[in-house]
């Protein structure tokens, strides 16, 4: 049996260690998080991902304000800001960065090649160099791919399901990314077998796409594919105005084209990517390194018609089409 006076000291240890652990807990650093994004503060898409990153990261026990802290930088279209909030960010020495788009992750790893990188909406992170392989990236980054080239051919397809008589399209393009390349080439590989005639309209200010697509809109029959390009993404209000004004039908990589007045769009759902860059984050902050996490694929993509617009432009969407859309705007 404890004697009195062991009891007593035994407590007054105890007693003792209590604060010492209150103040330890109270002490822990809240780990810290950069985010890079090439679009602006105020674009409600962008805040819509960033939202789904939040909550992706709930799930796995991260508050804001509790137990992490998150430094955003908004690059808003401008590959010069971009590149100095990269260097802004490493400078922070946050645990792990989260990124979206070549024009992002290029100066980030340029930036450092120590702290991990997470990143979502890249083409082909491989060819561009910013990992060695999809299955062991060997690096700081690693991510989610935004799809493979090949998607563009099935862009293409859509335009001449919508719109048969089209006979020529204009294809919108960031012709220095490696991305637009490739999704060029791949609409380039299918256009002879759907008798279309395809020209590429680079991607560069507002006032170039203004004048490309007015030139183009003065020939018959004609249509748009805008492929995947964070400067598209950022002048989206405008092309998709362009085409209504010259009742153009056009064809969108993303979802967000069509909910703001486009007609119909094919490509991953970037909301769950960035719930699922969420788990990534939580790993590596958990101690788990980016060489050893695979690159992923998307593993939704969705088909987003807008049939107000489709009647503005005197299109009748195929009901084959529609029973195959995830959604319908009227």
């Amino acid at each position: 049996m404890m004697r009195r006076r062991e009891f007593i000291t035994l407590l007054g240890v105890a007693a003792a260690a209590w604060p010492v652990a209150a103040r330890a807990q109270q002490s822990v650093r809240p780990r810290r998080i950069g985010v890079l994004t090439n679009l602006s503060s105020d674009d409600p898409d962008a805040q819509a991902r960033i939202g789904a990153f939040l909550q992706g990261l709930q799930e796995f026990g991260w508050a804001v304000g509790r137990n992490v802290r998150i430094d955003y930088r908004w690059g808003g279209g401008d590959a010069e800001r971009t590149r100095k909030h990269a260097a802004e960010l490493v400078a922070l020495a946050p645990d792990v960065i989260l990124t979206s788009g070549g024009t992002a992750v290029a100066p980030l790893l340029q930036a450092t090649r120590s702290v991990p990188i997470v990143f979502a909406q890249v083409p082909d992170p491989v060819g561009a160099g910013y990992v060695r392989s999809l299955a062991r990236p060997g690096g700081n980054a690693t991510g989610f791919t935004m799809f493979e080239y090949g998607l563009g051919g099935k862009w293409l397809e859509l335009l001449k399901q919508i719109a048969p008589g089209v006979t020529r399209a204009a294809v919108l393009r960031d012709s220095a990314a490696s991305a637009g390349i490739g999704q060029w080439g791949a609409i380039q590989a299918v256009a002879p077998s759907l008798r279309v005639e395809i020209s590429p309209v680079n991607v560069t200010d507002a006032g170039e796409i203004e004048r490309d697509v007015a030139d183009f809109a003065r020939g018959a029959n004609g249509g748009l594919i805008v492929a995947s390009s964070p400067l598209a993404a950022f002048h989206r209000d405008l092309i998709v105005t362009l085409a209504a004004r010259h009742r153009l039908p056009a064809v969108y990589y993303l979802r967000v084209f069509v909910t703001s007045g486009g007609l119909i769009s094919y490509g991953p759902d970037l909301m769950d990517q960035y719930r699922r860059a969420a788990g990534y984050v939580d790993r590596i902050l958990k101690g788990e390194k980016p060489e050893d996490l695979p690159v992923q694929a998307p593993t939704k993509y969705e088909l987003v018609i807008n049939l107000k617009t489709a009647k503005a432009i005197g299109l009748e969407v195929p009901p084959s089409l529609l029973a195959r859309a995830d959604e319908v705007i009227e």
